[in-house]
């Protein structure tokens, strides 16, 4: 990956329904050379899928929290993977320190995020978790 691959990402990023056109401007290259590249880096799994964002309070999951997660053991890829397949689990993070894992939570009320909170601790292998409501955005 180069400087103008980076530049590339940075620019869909910031806004993937971009035209070709626009790109290839902005980088100040041929459309062909844009088009290359992102069928390239799609190709070899940089780039995954494009996606919508959404401002925080137009979903329907107005409870948002991080939540650290202790592992016990080598539970690790196990819980991943059933943590992966969970539908309030919007992102999952390793780490390292204390915490193996953070994974945000959305909830559509305070009741749901308490069921959702109280069935991740119950899978076994974690050992202990904490969790942080999120209050306010204010960089996407």
């Amino acid at each position: 990956m180069d400087d103008t691959d980076r530049q590339l990402i940075a620019l869909l990023r910031d806004n993937a329904r971009l035209p070709v056109v626009t790109l290839a401007q902005k980088l100040r290259v041929a459309r062909a050379t844009v088009q290359n590249r992102m069928a390239r880096l799609e190709r070899e799994g940089t780039i995954v899928g494009y996606t919508v964002r959404l401002r925080p309070e137009a979903e329907a999951h107005r409870i948002r929290a991080i939540t650290s997660i202790q592992i016990e053991g080598h539970h690790g890829d196990e819980i991943c993977r059933l943590l992966r397949g969970h539908p309030n689990v919007v992102a999952l993070h390793t780490t390292n320190g204390r915490w193996d894992l953070m994974a945000e939570l959305r909830a559509d009320s305070l009741e749901a995020f308490d069921q959702v909170l109280n069935g991740i601790r119950a899978i076994p292998g974690i050992a202990s978790t904490e969790s942080s409501l999120l209050l306010s955005t204010h960089k996407l």
